[in-house]
Parts: structure tokens; sequence; C-alpha cells
């Protein structure tokens, strides 16, 4: 009887995981995309890899992408903060994630009191029960579209030294468990990291027992990590295999098929042809430096485990008809490179030249982006002074002298609250200032994001 029981429970956990969930809409112009969680959202990147998508994709598509992440926290920490940080922020669009912390760490080293099956559920439960409150305070926003996001994995299985807590993986599934059968019973959004990115752990792994998207901590996803969840999010939004631009031209007719782009003038001649080409979009610019807090990945590592450039990056040039053996591009009169008239007519992908003027703006708008979240990251620091601090000495949202005095008396037993307190001035004395440069960079980067004609040429060589 037991065991049809739990055979029976089996099968009902199978059917929640594998529900039609609710599609997650791609974000409109206007909107406020709040993304609520603990220090692996306040690191800031994977919101910012998928602003910075919106930016260059979609460049007629103003919205703004706000980071709610507080360091250490958990669904009780989060739900303390709802009102006076993360609902404050006004957002069109909630997602929220956690797990991580809810899952303890050290208890699983306890050999006298193991983290066995009962204690388990005791943990999962206690992080159930903060988020039920989460779940009820959501409930009465009906304007708000919500999105419950699983965390990314707890990595067990690399072959590195230190910072393992067997078992704690298994209990981030459980709260993943009730994440999703949330989303289902609220007809939320939802968006799983764990599964998906445990699963590249797992196959690389076959091939490089070292290998991780999370890190040399087994917690925190550097830029790769996050690289990955942006495109996980991405593709739930249902926006794979939405090119940059797909152009054909055929040279004997000077017939142009465009997706995405806008072809004119063109021009043919024996050893060259040329037009003019206005795409929708840009390219989606890599990072090339660690972002992450002791964490060396960068965003290039992450091209090697997921097709983003095959179903996010394709800015195809396909150019048939061609009499020569090779052709060299041009785009604006600099040179790019040369293909042969074969790799023209089966299609070059522009997106992953970097050396075009496309690419270069996309730069630009990569670079401001990262400036804007520098900025933003102050008030991460602000909130998590606010919250893991001064609160529980009384002086929430309190920048009197007290309380001013309070945080200088306890910054050399706390290095946490040292290291954010220059931050925290900053936003308490000139807070206005900082709301002011970060509202100037993201005007600056959709007054510069628009795509612009290019003259394109591919001249015979040979």
């Amino acid at each position: 009887m037991k065991k049809r029981i739990f055979l029976l429970a089996i099968l009902c956990l199978v059917a929640i995981r594998n529900f039609a969930q609710k599609k997650i809409q791609p974000f409109k112009a206007g909107e406020r995309v709040v993304f609520a969680g603990n220090s692996i959202t306040e690191a800031g990147l994977y919101g910012s890899y998928i602003w910075l998508y919106y930016m260059t994709h979609f460049p007629e598509r103003k919205l703004q992408v706000i980071n709610a992440g507080v360091g250490g926290d958990v669904a009780r920490q989060i739900y303390d903060r709802l009102e006076g940080d993360i609902l404050a922020k006004k957002p069109t669009v909630l997602a929220i994630t956690f797990g991580m912390n809810d899952s303890r760490y050290f208890e699983y080293l306890d050999k006298k009191n193991p983290v066995d099956e009962q204690k388990r559920q005791v943990i999962i439960k206690e992080s159930y029960d903060s988020y039920a409150k989460i779940e009820d305070r959501l409930r009465k926003l009906p304007s708000v579209e919500k999105i419950l996001m699983a965390s990314s994995p707890y990595d067990e299985t690399a072959k590195m030294e230190g910072n393992l807590f067997l078992g704690k993986a298994k209990t981030i599934q459980g709260i993943v468990d009730f994440q999703l059968a949330s989303a289902k019973k609220n007809n939320w959004g939802f968006v799983d990291f764990f599964h998906p990115m445990t699963d590249i752990n797992v196959r690389e792994q076959k091939n490089n027992p070292g290998y991780t998207n999370t890190g040399t901590d087994r917690i925190h996803p550097g830029s790769a990590g996050h690289f990955i969840m942006a495109y996980i999010f991405l593709k739930a939004q249902g926006l794979a295999n939405d090119v940059v631009a797909d152009v054909k031209i055929d040279a004997k007719t000077q017939k142009a098929n465009a997706i995405n782009a806008k072809i004119s003038n063109v021009s043919s001649a024996a050893d060259k042809i040329s037009f003019d080409y206005l795409a929708k979009s840009l390219p989606y610019p890599i990072d090339t430096a660690a972002r992450v807090w002791q964490n060396f990945q960068v965003q290039t590592e992450a091209l090697d485990v997921i097709p983003f450039v095959k179903e996010f990056d394709q800015e195809l040039l396909t150019v048939s008809g061609l009499t020569g053996k090779e052709y060299a591009l041009k785009i604006d009169g600099h040179s790019i490179g040369r293909w042969s008239a074969a790799a023209w007519a089966q299609g070059v992908n522009l997106a992953t030249l970097k050396n075009t003027p496309q690419y270069q703006q996309a730069l630009k708008i990569l670079a401001l982006n990262n400036e804007r979240r520098g900025v933003e990251s102050k008030y991460r620091n602000y909130f998590w002074v606010e919250y893991n601090f001064l609160k529980e000495k009384g002086f929430l949202f309190n920048s009197s002298k007290v309380a001013r005095d309070t945080i200088q008396n306890n910054l050399e037993k706390n290095g946490w609250l040292k290291a954010k307190k220059g931050d925290y001035d900053e936003i308490v004395d000139h807070g206005a200032e900082v709301k002011s440069k970060m509202e100037a960079l993201i005007d600056q980067i959709y007054s510069i994001n628009k795509p612009v004609v290019h003259r394109i040429e591919l001249i015979k060589v040979l």
C-alpha cells in the first residue's frame, strides 16, 4: 500500500513538472520589469543581459529592467522587502527567484544531525511558509504580471575542492517543485533555471569533470552562467529564431528578399555588387570581461554550451549568382573580410563579425549598459544595509545621526557592512544625483541604439 502511495506521489510530481505552463510574454514598450532575488540576482548580470537583448534587438521598444536582489536573502526576507523595496519600484512585470539560501548550507556537514529526508522536508516547508505570504500578496496585484523563476543550481557534481554540501541540490529541487506548483495554480509564468543548467553541468562534466556554470563556490554563476540564465529566460519568452536580419540577394537579377531589414539601391556589375542595408535590429554584443566578484568566467564561455548565436544572433547575408571564386566585404568603405562565393551562397552571419559598424555600435550600448549596472548596484548595497543591518537595529529607512553612528560603530566587526557603507552614504546623501545619472545613461542608450543605413559592397578578388 505504501509503495502504491509513493508511486502515485511520484506520478503527480511528474505531472506538475510537465504541465503546459503559461507562456512568458515578451516585454512591451514602457514596461517596468523587476527581478527580485538573492545575491545571484543582486549581481545584476542576467537581468542586464536580458535587457541588452531588448536594447539591441528591439531598439524602438524602450522599457526598464530593475534589479531588486539582495545578497543572502531567503523567501522570508524577500517578503519583508516587498513593500519598501520591490513593489515600491512599481513593476508591471515582477520576476522572483529564491531557493539557494533557503536550502541551507552547513547543515549538510553536520554528521550528528544530517539532513535526512525528514529534515529536508522541514527546510522546504519553512521556505514554502514564507513564500505563501509572498504568494498571497501578489494575488492582490492583478495588474502586475508575475513570473516565478527556479533557482540556478547548486553544483555538487563538479570535481573541485571545497564548499561541498551533498544533498543541497535535492533540497533546492523540493523548493522548485512548490514554485512550479504555485505558478500552475495561479496561472503565473514560470522560468526554470535549475533543470536546464543542471543538465548542462552533467553533460559537460562527462568530458570535463571540473566544468561548472556556477563558480568555484558551487553557488554563484559567473558571467557565463548568467548568460545561460538570460538565454533560458529569452527562450521562455518565445524569442528564439527571431533574426537580427535575414537578407537574400541574387547578384544576377538584383532581386532582394529581406526579413527584419530593408534593402535598396542595389547595383551589380561584373566584379561587384552593392546595396543599402537597414536592419531593424543590432547584433548582440558579447562581453569579454569577468563581471562577478571572485569568479573568472567570461560571457563568451557560455557560447560553447548553448546555441545562443544560432537562436538569437543571426544577421544573415546570402548572395547567390556570384561569378567569381572569392569576394571581399566592405561596409561603409571599411574592409570587413573575405569569403568564397560558395560561402556567400550559403550565407554569412554578420553578427559574429566584431569589426562591422553595426557590431561596433552595439559595443557602445554594451559599455553604457555595464556603466548603468554599476550605478544601479549602489542601490542594491543601500537596500542591503537597510534590510540586513538597520532593520534589526530598529532604524529601517532612518538616516538620522543615531542610525548612521550605529553603522559607523559596527564597521570593524561587520565586513559586509563596511564594504557597502560607501554606496549607502551616497544614496542617502546624493540619491537624486545617482538616480539622474542612471536615467541619463538609459536615455543615452536609447538615443544611440537605432540601426542606421549602411552601404554594403561585395567586391570580386578571385
